[in-house]
């Protein structure tokens, strides 16, 4: 072995050592460079091997899971994006989260057409051709479930970070501004609102302020670099940047503009928010300000003291994220953590913060303070408000606790 090899596998070693961690090369000289590997010592696989692409065969693992138990089909389910083994900040096309209404259908771009009419003066009817002839944008958002973290309203429950927080994700997308397509139509001065209906069986359709449709909503047919996926609306959703989930309506086929909202079934029964009181809060549209630690979590336990860094995602419906606290202590004691840029308007937000672990028990958690000033509240300061029988909007700070032989655990403070 030459001096720099020796030098180079010194700095391994130390660097292994010095974290706290076992050291991971057991027998250096057969197993590190300058040896070759297996894979290393033959020819590999041509270009058109995988003329698609996919992950590693040792990634397998990394897979959108559903909750059988959750729903009575899964037609009318959700599949929850895999956060703890993801990096950045944008969700790859096959594990962004998917909710189904009615199943997901297989629509041909050829025979789809977007209808526009109401209250306007030029009633429109567009094919998917016609669409991809009106400027593009591109632009990054997340798109939250309002059901993310809800069945830990009334205990902690789900062990899992996948299962209480994987109904977010973040693309980007690309396709033309919702108002250039509605301006194109004339609008009618007496419109103030826009229901939006899918082409899936269950036509989910919900009502939007007129508004928020010229402000910042998007017609899109692409996501992340190629056409939408099928269960992500193909060929036409609409993106509606900060607002939940359920309003961003996949295989969008109908714009109707309307003096007032439609009151369907997805604005009385669901979506709507029960209060203490027995009444219910309509039309909450927007995501309030939150953020998880995505590691440690249950997924990905500490592998003995040492040094590790937390990482985790904050985002907000109203705008930019401007600070995340950590706690390692159940929130007695709190440090701002760093923002990784690009820190982007209703996107995600990475951050991490350097932690030695002394192996002792922990109690970590995150806290997000967004662009307006406001502050993601505990659980007990939610149920203060709200009470405990809503199912949506729960926004509030998880806490993982951590156990001296290294495994996490979701829990909640009193």
């Amino acid at each position: 072995m030459g001096r720099r090899s020796f030098l180079g596998l010194g700095a391994v070693l130390t660097g292994s050592l010095a974290l706290g961690g076992k050291p991971a090369i057991a027998n250096p000289a057969q197993e590190s460079p300058p040896a070759d590997a297996p894979w290393s010592q033959s020819i590999g696989a041509g270009v058109v091997d995988r003329p698609y692409g996919r992950p590693a065969d040792t990634e397998a693992s990394v897979i959108r899971r559903n909750v059988p138990w959750l729903t009575a089909s899964a037609e009318s389910s959700v599949s929850f994006s895999p956060l703890q083994d993801l990096h950045g900040i944008i969700t790859p096309n096959g594990l962004f989260f998917e909710r189904h209404h009615a199943g997901r259908p297989d629509v041909d771009p050829a025979q789809h057409k977007l209808m526009i009419h109401g209250l306007v003066e030029r009633p429109l009817l567009l094919t998917m051709k016609d669409i991809m002839r009106f400027p593009s944008v591109s632009r990054i958002h997340f798109i939250e479930c309002p059901a993310n973290g809800g069945m830990n309203w009334r205990a902690a429950q789900m062990n899992s970070l996948q299962f209480s927080h994987g109904m977010v994700s973040c693309a980007e997308w690309t396709g033309v501004r919702l108002s250039t397509l509605l301006e194109e139509t004339g609008i009618k001065k007496q419109a103030k609102w826009a229901m939006v209906e899918g082409a899936d069986g269950a036509h989910m359709n919900r009502s939007l302020p007129l508004d928020k449709c010229l402000d910042d909503c998007l017609v899109v047919y692409a996501q992340n670099g190629e056409a939408l996926r099928p269960e992500q609306g193909y060929p036409l959703r609409l993106v509606v940047p900060g607002w939940e989930g359920n309003v961003n309506i996949k295989w969008l086929r109908r714009i109707k503009l309307g003096e007032k909202p439609w009151h369907s079934r997805e604005e009385t029964s669901k979506y709507t928010d029960l209060m203490p009181d027995g009444t219910s809060r309509g039309f909450t549209w927007l995501i309030d300000a939150k953020s998880v630690v995505t590691f440690p979590c249950p997924e990905k336990p500490l592998d003995g003291p040492g040094l590790y860094e937390i990482r985790g995602l904050a985002w907000t419906g109203n705008g930019r994220v401007k600070r995340v606290d950590v706690s390692v202590d159940g929130g007695v004691n709190w440090q701002t953590a760093r923002l990784h840029e690009p820190v982007l308007s209703k996107a995600l937000t990475r951050f991490s913060l350097p932690w030695r672990w002394d192996g002792r028990p922990a109690l970590v958690a995150s806290r997000v303070i967004d662009e307006t000033g406001y502050v993601q509240p505990t659980i007990a300061q939610l149920r203060a408000q709200r009470g405990s029988n809503s199912v949506y909007h729960n926004n509030s700070i998880q806490t993982w606790q951590v156990k001296p032989d290294g495994s996490v655990f979701n829990v909640q403070l009193a």
